[in-house]
């Protein structure tokens, strides 16, 4: 059988271990061709250029 904990964690004890999980901005980059932000290593969904290179046919 495995051992139980002897005494509750304390709310404190809990926060401290779970300070480290907060939620965080996603980052945001500019795309080289138009400059409107876009998210990192996708296809720009305004030009449709990924990397100077013309991916996709942008509406």
């Amino acid at each position: 059988m495995p051992h139980e904990p002897k005494r509750r964690h304390s709310v404190a004890r809990k926060g401290k271990r779970r300070a480290s999980i907060a939620i965080s901005a996603s980052s945001i980059s500019i795309c080289k061709n138009c400059k409107t932000p876009n998210s990192p290593h996708t296809v720009c969904k305004t030009c449709g250029y990924y990397k100077g290179k013309k991916v996709i046919q942008a509406k």
